[in-house]
């Protein structure tokens, strides 16, 4: 447990729930692998950009899904989503046959829009802020009877992103720190839920943009604190432009997390550009923070030199003239 944290309070998801989740999922779900990294020291990234649909979003839309009523399921679901969420919830409503609507905000990459559209669902656009998103999927909600599960914001949420933390465990039993990019805190309070119970000698941090810091403030603080979005969109960092991080998420994210990093535009891009050309391995910028943060860092800091390190790799649904951009820099 984070030696800061508040006192304990109830929180909305238990180890179990993570434990059934990774039941659940088995075999619909890829057991992505943990890949070493060209780098001094014992550096491995989650390679989750090789997921189905390309990112770590898969786990808890079909957790989600797949605890729905027959009822529920024939009305369908819809969510909001820069894209990756989109892409798993399409992906998992499609698997068990669901109808899926997705809000997209304007300026997510083309690239996760095709794809949600690929996967048969209906994409409804919207506005960038949070307000907006959530608004227009509370509104198809209403309209058709579709039941809202949201990107990060929900039990099933978390408790899905958690079983990749389960995984880390039993692929490097001996992992010291893992490093897990944070926006509205779905999968950064699964996998710290799950290492803070089940493994608490592994210190969790969390890493953000320096231009969308909100849940590092929050961290810092001890309260929820929100930016707004003309602030956070201006990272490349789409899958990170949450605004506030969420209310079940947060709790979490106090008593189980030791801390917080915040990375340049710069780095990122160094970051996915070495994951491109050095390890074979393609990042979107999101899927580049926890690199960006860990090559930031002296190679005698604690989070390089005290043993296994974990830098979850979220995801790889970059546009292709990102990726060009990349090489031609």
């Amino acid at each position: 447990m984070n030696a800061d944290a508040s006192p304990s309070v109830a929180l909305p998801v238990q180890p179990a729930d993570i434990t059934a989740a990774a039941r659940r999922i088995a075999g619909p779900v890829l057991r992505t692998p943990l890949i070493r990294l060209p780098l001094p020291g014992e550096i491995y990234a989650k390679a989750e950009n090789l997921q189905r649909t390309g990112s770590f979003k898969l786990r808890g839309a079909f957790n989600a899904v797949s605890r729905l009523g027959e009822e529920q399921r024939a009305r369908g679901v819809v969510t909001h989503s820069s894209g990756n969420h989109g892409q798993g919830l399409a992906r998992a409503a499609a698997m068990l046959n669901v109808p899926a609507t997705i809000v997209i905000p304007e300026g997510a990459p083309q690239v996760k829009v095709e794809r949600t559209l690929a996967q048969g669902a209906r994409v409804v656009r919207c506005g960038a802020s949070a307000r907006e998103r959530e608004e227009a999927a509370q509104a198809e909600a209403e309209a058709h009877g579709l039941t809202l599960i949201p990107p990060f914001d929900h039990p099933d949420v978390i408790a899905g992103q958690g079983t990749l933390a389960l995984e880390i465990m039993e692929q490097l039993p001996g992992v010291r720190n893992v490093l897990v990019p944070v926006g509205g805190g779905g999968l950064i309070s699964g996998v710290a839920l799950a290492l803070g119970t089940l493994a608490d000698q592994v210190k969790v941090i969390g890493v953000e943009p320096e231009l969308a810091a909100d849940a590092a403030q929050s961290f810092q603080e001890r309260r929820p604190v929100s930016w707004p979005a003309e602030l956070t969109n201006r990272t490349r960092a789409d899958g990170v432009r949450t605004q506030q991080v969420g209310a079940l998420n947060l709790p979490i994210i106090l008593e189980h997390v030791h801390g917080f990093q915040t990375v340049s535009e710069e780095a990122i891009e160094a970051a996915a550009r070495f994951y491109l050309t050095e390890a074979r391995l393609v990042a979107e910028p999101t899927g580049a923070l926890t690199l960006a943060a860990l090559l930031s860092l002296a190679e005698d800091h604690p989070l390089r030199s005290s043993g296994p390190t974990v830098v979850v790799l979220t995801g790889g649904n970059a546009d292709g003239s990102y990726l060009a951009g990349l090489l031609d820099s």
